[in-house]
C-alpha cells in the first residue's frame, strides 16, 4: 500500500512500526522454575511498556514506541504459553535438564555450567541451553565419562 493512503509520515515511519516477529525455536520450551519466573517478568515488562506507549497522543510516535514492546509481548506470551516446567532433579548420578556440570576440557580449562531452557541460557553467567551442542553431548553422562565434542574432549568431574 502506498504511504499516501496511510497515516504515517513516511515509508520510514511505517517500516519502524512493522517489525518482524521474534524467532520462536522449534524445540520444546523446557524451563526451570527460575526460567518460568523470568519469562513471566519479561512478559509483564513488555505489557507495561506497550501500555505506556499506547497513551502517547501522536499516532506516529505511538506506533514507533509501541512496535518493540508489542513484538516482545507476542513473543513472551507465546513462550509462557508453551513453557513446560521441568521438575527439580531427584538424582545427580546422570546429567539431565537442570543439572550443574563441572568438566575439564582436553586443553586443561575447567568449566561449570547449569543446563537450562533456551530463554534463560547465559554462558557468561554459567548456564547453557539444553539444545546447545555441549549440553546435548553431556546429557545422560556420569562423573568420569569422557565425551568428544568436535575436536575437544570433555571429562565430567562433578554433577549437582
Amino acid at each position: 500500500m502506498s504511504v499516501a493512503f496511510t497515516k504515517e509520515d513516511s515509508a520510514e515511519t511505517a517500516s519502524e512500526t512493522m517489525l518482524p516477529a521474534r524467532t520462536i525455536s522449534a524445540e520444546q520450551n523446557l524451563v526451570t522454575e527460575a526460567g518460568l519466573q523470568a519469562l513471566d517478568l519479561q512478559l509483564n515488562q513488555a505489557r507495561q511498556a506497550y501500555e505506556a506507549a499506547c497513551i502517547v497522543e501522536d499516532v506516529n510516535e505511538r506506533r514507533r514506541q509501541a512496535a518493540i514492546p508489542l513484538r516482545d509481548l507476542r513473543y513472551f506470551a507465546e513462550r509462557v504459553r508453551t513453557a513446560q516446567l521441568m521438575p527439580d532433579l531427584t538424582s545427580t548420578e546422570r546429567i539431565a535438564f537442570g543439572s550443574t556440570v563441572s568438566f575439564r576440557r582436553n586443553d586443561g580449562r575447567l568449566q561449570k555450567y547449569r543446563i537450562v531452557g533456551e530463554d534463560e541460557a547465559d554462558p557468561k553467567a554459567g548456564s547453557i541451553s539444553y539444545v546447545s551442542p555441549v549440553a546435548r553431548f553431556l546429557m545422560g553422562k556420569a562423573i568420569g565419562d569422557v565425551v568428544s565434542v568436535g575436536d575437544q574432549e570433555i571429562e565430567i568431574l562433578a554433577i549437582s
